[in-house]
């Protein structure tokens, strides 16, 4: 079987009136199920039952939330490159170390012959992460469509639940009935 039905159904219009479920009243909104498993044409009339409607759906986050997260990333970027430069620091000073003074005055002097830049010169502008401040600031708050949340009444909720089971029953019943051996239809 399927996953249980639940008692929770969304409002949304439609483009071609149907009757409705109750009084056969032509009508353009629907009540369906978050994965559309069930739903049903219902009137405004019916809908403006205080009984049926269930609290508004929560909002998408705020501008205040989006800019604690973006805070907090950049906070956390900064600490992670601070740890990495710490990182190459210390390798670069065991480097030297393992050289000795030699190896370390040879190296700077071709180093002031070719005319290359030092190495830290070289690594700070690709260590540098772009900021995702810039990415986040187009992010609309407002323009998220929510739809009424509706419970139907215990006595149509389970009618409906009936009915559903009632066709899946019929449709495993139809898809059984294919394997069977066919009736002889011939005189003996």
């Amino acid at each position: 079987m399927t996953t249980p039905l639940q008692n929770v159904y969304y409002e949304r219009k439609t483009a071609t009136a149907r009757p409705c479920y109750i009084c056969n009243r032509p009508t353009q909104t629907v009540l369906a199920t978050i994965k559309t498993e069930d739903f049903l044409y219902t009137c405004d009339g019916h809908l403006s039952d205080p009984a049926t409607k269930l609290a508004a759906p929560a909002q998408g986050p705020t501008q205040e939330d989006i800019r604690k997260v973006v805070s907090e990333y950049q906070a956390r970027e900064a600490r992670r490159t601070a740890a990495q430069a710490k990182k190459d620091d210390d390798k670069d000073d065991k480097k030297e170390e393992k050289k000795g003074f030699l190896g370390s005055a040879l190296e700077m002097g071709s180093k002031l012959i070719s005319g290359s830049p030092s190495e830290e010169g070289a690594k700070s502008p690709a260590s540098t992460p772009a900021s995702p401040a810039g990415e986040m600031t187009g992010v609309p708050s407002s323009n998220v469509t929510t739809h009424n949340k509706y419970a139907l009444h215990r006595h149509i909720f389970e009618a409906r639940r009936n009915e559903l089971r009632r066709k899946e029953m019929n449709k495993k019943a139809k898809e059984t009935a294919q394997g069977l051996p066919q009736v002889p239809r011939g005189s003996f």
